[in-house]
């Protein structure tokens, strides 16, 4: 059983400020998110808000739960240490069939988001917002309408599932009457409507700069998809910060890792170890001005 987040403090932070928590979206990448948890953790720093997309939604979503950020890490260590294992739990979350494949029926690769999530979320992880220790938003987009929507209330999983569900990979999401796919397309570092005077909106931007080295290897389909759902990401985020930035922008610098790098859980954490610094810096001299 994972445990709880060890902190004592109200969930303001500061005389008059709250921290809001926003984790955004990037497959893999967003692994390295757990190191911002547990440098709150270590300062003894609560959220009063979380909200997430995609991998962010998954995250914050156990961390709102009450789970800690080491609790998180060991998970994930856990859970993507045995790749046959893996793999199995990923074929068992498969909704096609390859037969449906070669009849033209369907896609052999497709997953169901919410028994994904079944398979990998901690146990502690409630059925319901309302369940939550601290308020979560997840976001995702309405397929139909193109609109953001924002989902903080009733069953947990099938919102999150909607959030991560990228289209070709994971299976859209009907809810309340909509249709609803991976927050990524339309707002995949969901802040700005957290921005408030009274509030300090630490957001954490996971998404895939370029990598500039000029290969001219042609990815497969799969790694297609996902290549170009990071692209989206990343162009989104760029003119969201320009417009309108958070009180304070965290951002990866992971070389080398992909939006489907999940067995390089170890790598990806170790690479995110400085992030707890900056953030801790960060934060603290954004409080020391309120």
């Amino acid at each position: 059983m994972a445990s709880a987040i060890d902190s004592s403090s109200p969930a303001a932070v500061g005389t008059g400020s709250q921290l809001a928590l926003v984790l955004g979206a990037g497959g893999a990448r967003g692994l390295s998110q757990i190191a911002v948890l547990e440098a709150l953790d270590e300062l003894g720093v609560r959220p009063a808000l979380i909200a997430g997309c995609s991998i962010g939604a998954i995250i914050g979503a156990a961390y709102a739960a009450g789970i800690s950020g080491a609790a998180l890490r060991a998970h994930v260590l856990s859970s993507f240490g045995d790749r046959a294992r893996v793999i199995q739990r990923l074929l068992d979350a498969r909704i096609g069939k390859l037969a449906d494949l070669m009849r033209g029926l369907g896609n052999p690769v497709l997953i169901d988001g919410e028994r994904l999530l079944d398979l990998f979320w901690p146990e502690a992880v409630p059925d319901r917002f309302e369940e939550l220790e601290i308020p979560f938003t997840a976001t995702a987009a309405d397929y139909h309408r193109h609109t953001e929507v924002r989902l903080s209330q009733g069953p947990l999983t099938p919102a999150v599932a909607a959030s991560l569900a990228i289209p070709g990979l994971v299976r859209p999401v009907s809810l309340g009457g909509q249709v609803l796919i991976d927050g990524g397309a339309i707002n995949p570092l969901p802040y700005e409507a957290l921005l408030a005077p009274d509030r300090v909106v630490l957001a954490v931007d996971v998404s895939a700069p370029p990598s500039g080295s000029g290969e001219a290897r042609i990815p497969g389909a799969v790694e297609a998809i996902v290549g170009a759902s990071q692209i989206l990401t990343r162009s989104l985020v760029q003119r969201m910060v320009v417009r309108q930035p958070p009180d304070i922008l965290i951002r990866t610098a992971l070389e080398g890792i992909g939006g489907l790098d999940f067995f390089k859980a170890r790598a990806i954490l170790a690479a995110a170890e400085p992030l707890k610094d900056e953030v801790k810096r960060a934060l603290e001299a954004a409080l020391s001005l309120r």
